[in-house]
């Protein structure tokens, strides 16, 4: 039973971490846009940090809970 629940939170963190993936990409892309104006561009600059942030911290669970579902 603990096995099947880690694995479910590994695929719950490995999500996330896809998610805040694409977010990071998203805002990298906006933080280039010169079309933007600056603070459209700041903001996508310091949202693209906090997802790669995210995305970490996601991937850093999805492995610890692959770990233990093996166990």
């Amino acid at each position: 039973m603990e096995s099947a629940k880690q694995a479910a939170n590994y695929v719950s963190e490995t999500v996330q971490g896809a998610i805040s993936g694409a977010s990071k990409e998203t805002n990298k892309e906006v933080a280039k846009d010169s079309n933007a104006n600056v603070g459209t561009r700041l903001s996508a600059a310091k949202d693209a940090v906090g997802d790669k942030m995210d995305q970490s911290g996601h991937n850093a669970k999805a492995d610890a809970h692959k770990e233990i579902a093996k166990n």
